[in-house]
């Protein structure tokens, strides 16, 4: 956060730096007021161009293996822009790369879904896939899954073929 507050900053200074230039080329025909206007200005525009691009620029750095599952939009009071333009601050994505698929029994497996939010440290749920009987369960508080598929100390829910966490958790590849 301190660095993108130090980005708006430079984004303001550097129009103003611009603004100065022209000023000058045009030896004061540009009215003094433009100035801190293009200080402003700029700031408004890098802040709006680092919410809108924080999604790309996130999800483009994560392995080809992590797959996003949902990103939902968001429309701010403060940012009244938003309302026509929703931005995306958060998202849902399953860690395939360190998923790891029972020996015993392949039917069965885990993996973490990351909880990705901007200005927040990025959560990780452990979660155990039943790929064949259309489960899964959340592996917190002690909940563990054995090799042979049992699960102990966590309940199993029932979410269909259909769910998508659950066809990327059990996808091949």
């Amino acid at each position: 956060m301190l660095m993108d507050l130090i980005a708006t900053f430079a984004a303001g200074g550097g129009l103003v730096g611009f603004v100065i230039i022209l000023r000058h080329l045009t030896k004061g025909r540009i009215p003094k007021w433009t100035i801190p206007a293009a200080f402003g200005l700029g700031m408004l525009l890098f802040s709006v161009w680092n919410e809108y691009s924080w999604y790309g620029r996130t999800t483009e750095a994560l392995p080809g293996d992590v797959v996003i599952l949902s990103t939902p939009t968001d429309k701010v009071i403060y940012r009244p822009w938003t309302y026509i333009f929703p931005v995306s601050l958060r998202f849902a994505a399953l860690d395939r790369t360190g998923m790891v698929t029972s020996l015993e029994d392949s039917r069965f497996r885990r993996a973490e879904v990351m909880l990705v939010q901007r200005w927040a440290p990025t959560r990780r749920v452990p979660l155990a896939f039943d790929c064949a009987g259309s489960r899964r369960a959340d592996l917190v508080e002690g909940a563990e899954l054995a090799p042979d598929g049992t699960l102990s100390g966590g309940a199993w829910v029932d979410v269909g073929p259909d769910d998508e966490l659950l066809q990327a958790a059990c996808r091949k590849g």
